[in-house]
């Protein structure tokens, strides 16, 4: 297990971290869907995961979930990077909208979620999955209560 302090890092310090160490011995969603960090910055969070047959609905593609945690997750992160240490936030609303379904074969899928307003109390961010040929998949906006 790893002896990182994180509650001495800022929200960004703490995204940067995951995205250099891909740690695997912290469980979490990510590690469990096999996001990965491909970009971190001030308000803005891409993540991404490459589908595969467990992500599966009955009617055989991606179920709505995944693309749900992706966008959460991105969003969430965005949100974080805005924070001071020790500082944390929880969801307190999602709202996604989905556009059209993804193939369980592998394909990827990318994230990217930005923070539209960043309170000592609330912040909101919007988001978006797109597939690995550029189309939209699901969008969504959130509402997140500091902590």
């Amino acid at each position: 297990m790893t002896t990182t302090d994180f509650a001495a890092m800022t929200g960004l310090e703490l995204m940067r971290w995951v995205q250099a160490e891909r740690p695997t011995d912290i469980p979490s969603i990510g590690r469990l869907l096999g996001m990965r960090f491909d970009e971190v910055e001030h308000g803005r969070v891409v993540v991404s995961l490459d589908t595969r047959p467990d992500f599966a609905n009955p009617l055989g593609t991606v179920h709505g979930g995944i693309a749900a945690t992706l966008l959460d997750s991105a969003m969430g992160c965005a949100v974080h990077t805005t924070l001071p240490a020790g500082t944390g936030y929880t969801t307190l609303e999602l709202k996604v909208n989905y556009i059209r379904a993804a193939r369980t074969d592998g394909q990827s899928l990318t994230a990217e979620g930005t923070v539209i307003h960043a309170g000592r109390r609330t912040a909101t961010a919007e988001g978006k999955v797109l597939d690995d040929q550029g189309k939209l998949i699901a969008h969504a906006t959130t509402t997140c209560m500091i902590l």
